[in-house]
């Protein structure tokens, strides 16, 4: 096999159709039964951490707190107005609340559906991605009531939500994984408009393979998607999208690859359009991942470089957040701890909700 430049990987592509998908992330001849092409990936090695300049971006790693269960798999961290970090133990479908000030782990709900990503709506609502319910819903964090925005794509009931993120007219784009058409929808990227119509913009095996995490750049132009199979042969990269006016994506192209090392899993973005993107592993597992990528926190400029990097303690690292004192904290998922990091520059004004 031939493998091609990396400059060859970021070329940009015209639309999100199958042929442009192909072309996106990897380059060969010979095609795998998925529709995808069987590649030598140019990954994000061991040259891409040299001459970092880390302490622009990122502090030091706190340990917040740590998580004791049965079973413990954390995600989704979520900040509200008051400052108040909720995350997911997807394991035993609880949603955890983590009081700053009082230094104090409660359990929000219990029974959540395996509840994974979390985001607050600029009112204060609480968004979740339901996996194992399969829907995505709205917390009224007054009242408790939850509304059901999406459980369905044309009669199939959705496969396993797992991430979202909302653009400035108040539209949710989510990605939902594992899907087995025809008993569910596929394995999806979906928008939701305020009118509570769902439309699916892309779709397995021709334009995705396996989404997930999602977030809106700043100006609401650029949609950013982490895909991220962990089987050989697959795509571990973030792909860019125009985000036209209409909520619609074109000119997919890879914004940078992580192959063949683990991709990233959830990622958040600052006020000037860098991503911070949880990714790679300290450990191997039963998956073709290699330790290419470093466990930690990647940020990401917005041309597509490696711009700082600080590592985290334990596997599995899984999402992040900004929130804090003018949004200059993130707050990370990390195998059984909550972590937080002071930031240089702070998270997208959204990620401040109003309420």
């Amino acid at each position: 096999m031939q493998s091609r430049s990396q400059s060859e990987f970021d070329s940009p592509q015209t639309d999100v159709s199958r042929r442009a998908f192909l072309t996106a992330g990897a380059v060969t001849a010979v095609a795998l039964s998925t529709g995808f092409p069987q590649t030598v990936f140019s990954g994000v090695g061991a040259d891409r951490y040299k001459g970092l300049e880390s302490e622009k971006y990122l502090g030091k790693v706190n340990v917040e707190t740590k998580v004791v269960d049965e079973k413990i798999f954390t995600e989704g961290p979520a900040c509200d107005r008051a400052g108040h970090l909720y995350f997911t133990n997807t394991s035993v479908s609880k949603i955890l609340k983590w009081d700053q000030k009082a230094k104090k782990l409660s359990v929000f709900r219990e029974n959540s559906g395996a509840a994974n990503g979390l985001l607050f709506a600029p009112n204060g609502d609480l968004l979740a991605c339901e996996g194992a319910n399969g829907r995505v819903t709205r917390t009224d964090m007054k009242t408790g009531k939850i509304t059901v925005l999406a459980d369905n794509y044309k009669g199939r009931p959705l496969a396993a939500p797992n991430d979202l993120t909302l653009d400035g007219k108040g539209r949710v784009y989510f990605t939902s994984r594992t899907g087995n058409p025809p008993k569910t929808a596929a394995t999806a990227v979906y928008r939701i408009d305020p009118d509570g119509k769902l439309t699916q913009l892309l779709a397995a095996p021709d334009t995705t393979d396996m989404p997930n995490g999602i977030v809106t750049s700043p100006d609401n132009k650029t949609l950013y998607l982490i895909e991220a199979h962990p089987q050989a042969d697959h795509l571990r990269n973030i792909r860019a999208f125009d985000l036209g006016a209409d909520g619609s994506l074109t000119n997919a192209r890879v914004h940078i690859n992580f192959y063949p090392g683990r991709s990233g899993d959830g990622m958040c973005i600052d006020a000037k359009g860098n991503l911070y993107v949880a990714a790679g592993l300290h450990k191997t597992r039963k998956t073709s991942e290699t330790l290419d990528t470093k466990p930690g926190i990647h940020v990401i400029s917005p041309a597509g470089k490696l711009a700082a990097y600080v590592e985290t303690p334990e596997d599995t690292i899984t999402n992040c957040t900004f929130g804090g004192k003018d949004l200059r904290t993130l707050y990370v998922a990390c195998g059984t701890l909550l972590l937080s990091i002071p930031t240089k520059i702070p998270g997208k004004a959204a990620y401040r909700p109003d309420a």
